[in-house]
């Protein structure tokens, strides 16, 4: 009889174990839920560096921008309309999505090798080129980077993160004559106390804080382009997540193209101060190739 009851007993022990491994096994997809399912059930987290007209937030705390508002509009098709923005220094975008504590950044981040080594990207979504914020009338007489490098006595203002930071490097001007600051608003600061003689910013972003002190900074006209891995720069800005969410970057790329051939798209990019060449640049590269350093 107790051999019986043993293995009755055993027998129930067994099959409770078995039910609580199917049950685990049934409920585990709960737990590995990706971001397009998170994303269309519970909304979405999105990035964005305060970067007039990249991406910025407005003060009713809504993304606005190049990068925002193709954002919403792929996310829309995407079936994804629950959209919590968070605004944030650019140089913390890349590691806030390594983190999780955002799910997309949005300020159209260029495509560079060492940042695909941390972060998947999108498609490109924009491209720009490269310019510098003087004094008015430019009384250094600056026109490129390499007019830094040439005079010891210069010093070129830098948002930290940012890929200026690459280029003024790679051009050898040495570390005592770059000052990095906080954002593009410390730029025009920076310039009129003397601290720097040039503030490095893509040509958008130039013109658009050269706005904001009309007859005391201005756009260092005209402008060479710095040579970067043996070329002049021309920036691509795409859209960044986590490495692991996969099925989401394949949906927002095809949903992203399918927007790219509307006309939305372009006269978006437009409406920002972005030129048709600079459209027209976006459309004919690759990330891959990009990220491959191609």
């Amino acid at each position: 009889m107790e051999g019986i009851m043993s293995r009755k007993y055993w027998l129930k022990i067994t099959s409770m174990l078995a039910a609580g491994v199917m049950l685990s096994l049934s409920a585990a997809p709960s737990f590995a839920q990706g971001l397009l399912e998170k994303a269309r059930s519970q909304g979405i987290t999105i990035g964005v560096g305060n970067d007039i007209p990249y991406g910025w937030i407005t003060p009713d705390g809504q993304g606005k921008g190049i990068s925002p508002d193709i954002a919403v509009k792929v996310l829309h098709e995407m079936g994804i309309t629950n959209i919590r923005w968070k605004g944030m220094p650019f140089g913390q975008l890349i590691p806030a999505v390594k983190s999780g504590r955002i799910d997309l950044a949005a300020t159209s981040q260029n495509v560079l090798p060492e940042r695909c080594k941390q972060v998947a990207f999108s498609k490109v979504n924009s491209s720009y080129g490269e310019g510098l914020l003087v004094l008015k009338g430019n009384p250094d007489g600056i026109h490129s980077y390499m007019a830094i490098k040439k005079n010891p006595q210069l010093k070129l203002g830098i948002v930290t993160g940012a890929d200026e930071l690459n280029f003024a490097q790679a051009l050898g001007i040495p570390q005592s004559q770059i000052v990095l600051v906080h954002s593009n608003a410390d730029g025009i600061p920076a310039l009129l106390s003397h601290r720097i003689n040039a503030f490095a910013a893509t040509g958008l972003s130039v013109y658009e804080i050269a706005k904001k002190a009309p007859g005391r900074v201005e756009r260092a006209e005209p402008f060479t382009q710095p040579i970067y891995h043996g070329k002049p720069t021309r920036s691509y800005g795409a859209f960044s997540m986590r490495k692991s969410d996969q099925a989401f970057l394949k949906t927002f790329d095809a949903t992203l193209a399918k927007v790219q051939e509307t006309p939305f798209w372009a006269k978006t990019l437009e409406h920002y101060g972005l030129s048709k060449e600079d459209v027209a640049a976006a459309r004919a590269v690759k990330t891959a190739d990009l990220c491959a350093g191609k």
